[in-house]
């Protein structure tokens, strides 16, 4: 077992390391450079087709649920703790600076959501039973000719949803409630399970119909709160990002109760936040994408790059202002405590309950969506034979996450989380020719704008 556990951690290392994270962002670069800069230059023309039609119910096009119910089921999966307590543990080791890696990551990355989410669109199949299905397995398989690759990825994406979208968060509430309220956390953990099951039994529908809901309010109520502490102390925003430009070329000196970190730490750490976070390139997001109704592929890839826009360019973003502009980021402190620190010192009182409900809510719907996900990768595998046991099976696991079991399961599934890019990003450099016509084609055209 101890060897098992030493070969796991040096794969993991080496899908979560440097090489990795170059292949990331480099995909990004690729496509948003071959797009000629698209999801930045035409950043306008996509937040007034999505953000300000998000609730648009009448929409051209065939599908299972709306693209603002798909973005909402894929950013419900990516809002996760990771925006409260991954941007803290960034800046905690690698200092301000990664703050800037952060949003390089997520820029280029707006590129690679688009190209996985256009792709997800254009290989996507209609089940016998009328559903919309699709993501990297189907693209792979169909736009490739590698069946094998298909169904390595949608191995990993199977087992890796009990791991980053069940156990982690479970246990990321359960330690949150147990702080806050001193809730036990087996009882997070069964009032949590059961919660789930009363969405997730219902199947992709009542998931989508809740995360529509759910995903605007608890964003809403997190940026509030951000905001409010960012007002307060409006006068420190420019040394903040003067701090931010500033340690992203030159490092963090040890100040406090922080230890200093070097450039390529900010820069390993700031990506691998922004990765982690809005997971481009990992091919988890299009699996949602897929069932959208929708008219054409790059229509609903600009719901793709929306998606990364709000998830880490806003989100993220107003986690780490607050924990630099409150002074708390050399604090020593790590994780949701420190952030927990910085909303309890820029907003006395309520900071800390709007941390712990913002933990809560985000986990929530991660359990949602990532069910979902997961439950498509192991259909793609077996069949729709498997699917309510699969949902059966995702119950339990979230008690198991919430009391900290299984810690040799949670450490397997991040490894294989990360390894989901590895298919995922083969699939995408080699389907690149079909996104760049498709979207040549998309913007050529009068008729489709």
């Amino acid at each position: 077992m101890e060897l098992f556990m030493e070969i796991n951690s040096a794969i993991n290392g080496f899908v979560w390391g440097p090489i990795m994270l170059v292949l990331l962002v480099g995909t990004g670069v690729y496509f948003t450079v071959r797009t000629n800069f698209m999801p930045i230059t035409k950043l306008g023309y996509v937040l007034k087709n999505t953000l300000f039609k998000m609730f648009d119910k009448k929409v051209a096009g065939e599908g299972d649920i709306t693209p603002f119910q798909a973005v909402a089921t894929a950013l419900a999966a990516t809002i996760g703790t990771g925006n409260i307590a991954g941007v803290a543990t960034a800046i905690a080791v690698g200092g301000p600076g990664a703050v800037f890696w952060m949003w390089i990551s997520a820029i280029f990355g707006m590129g690679t959501k688009f190209a996985e989410v256009v792709l997800a669109i254009k290989y996507r199949e209609k089940t016998e039973d009328g559903r919309y299905v699709g993501g990297p397995m189907y693209y792979i398989e169909k736009g490739l000719g590698w069946k094998w690759l298909a169904v390595v990825f949608a191995f990993f994406g199977a087992v890796a949803a009990f791991g980053i979208g069940n156990m982690v968060q479970a246990n990321s509430v359960a330690d949150s409630m147990n702080a806050s309220f001193n809730i036990p956390h087996w009882i997070s953990g069964v009032v949590l399970a059961i919660a789930a099951a009363l969405v997730i039994l219902g199947g992709l529908k009542r998931i989508a119909s809740v995360t529509e809901k759910l995903v605007p309010v608890m964003a809403a109520f997190y940026i509030i709160g951000s905001i409010i502490i960012l007002v307060t102390f409006a006068g420190q925003i420019p040394a903040a990002f003067g701090l931010i430009f500033r340690s992203a070329f030159t490092g963090s000196a040890a100040v406090g109760g922080f230890a200093g970190s070097t450039i390529m730490m900010a820069a390993r750490f700031g990506v691998a936040r922004g990765v982690f976070s809005n997971e481009a390139g990992l091919g988890s997001a299009p699996i949602a994408h897929a069932a959208a109704t929708t008219d054409n592929p790059v229509r609903q890839g600009l719901w793709g790059i929306f998606e990364v826009f709000m998830d880490t360019l806003v989100i993220c973003s107003m986690t780490a202002l607050a924990i630099i502009v409150t002074g708390v980021w050399s604090s020593g402190i790590d994780g949701a405590a420190l952030t927990t620190e910085a909303f309890n010192t820029g907003l006395p009182g309520p900071g800390g309950i709007i941390v712990a409900v913002g933990i809560l809510l985000f986990a929530f719907s991660t359990l949602l969506s990532w069910s979902y996900y997961g439950e498509r990768c192991a259909e793609y595998l077996f069949g729709s034979k498997i699917n309510k046991f699969y949902r059966m099976l995702w119950i339990p696991f979230i008690i198991v996450g919430s009391i900290g079991g299984l810690t040799l399961i949670w450490d397997i599934a991040d490894t294989l989380n990360g390894l989901m890019a590895i298919p995922n990003l083969i699939g995408l450099l080699g389907c690149s020719g079909v996104v760049l016509k498709l979207t040549k084609d998309f913007f050529n055209n009068k008729e489709t704008l």
